[in-house]
């Protein structure tokens, strides 16, 4: 009795379930995806003639806004009171040693304010501060 020989196998990748596995990975992303909810507030930056970026990696970067209103938000946490502006900058910097803050302050906000402000930055010994302006104008 002879024996024959069976023919090779083929040995493929079943792709049916591959689209489902696409959706699945793609519905994971979309839910675990983070999106920045709010980034300061509308603030018109008044003219200088000499500006000087700095270098600085966007991670060590810590923003205050000042509106005409004087709203004041620090990094998309408002601020409701200026004493506690002095806590929030505390402890970030407590966090982040080389943290620089930068301050952009509407033109046409209240001087007062902007005081306020460089007072509780002070007590919080928040000492490398940025103030932001648009190339143009000035002195």
């Amino acid at each position: 009795m002879e024996f024959k020989k069976k023919s090779q196998a083929k040995i493929a990748i079943p792709t049916a379930s591959l689209p489902d596995i696409i959706f699945m990975l793609l519905i994971f992303f979309m839910v675990a995806t983070v999106m920045k909810q709010f980034s300061g507030l509308k603030v018109q930056l008044p003219e200088a003639s000499k500006i000087q970026k700095i270098d600085v990696s966007k991670r060590h970067i810590a923003t205050i806004w000042l509106d005409r209103q004087n709203n004041i938000v620090f990094n998309d946490i408002k601020i409701s009171d200026v004493k506690n502006l002095r806590t929030v900058a505390y402890e970030r910097r407590a966090e982040n040693p080389q943290l620089v803050i930068d301050l952009k302050i509407d033109k046409e906000a209240k001087m007062e304010k902007v005081n306020q402000v460089q007072q509780e930055l002070r007590k919080a010994s928040a000492i490398r501060v940025n103030y932001s302006a648009m190339p143009g104008g000035g002195f």
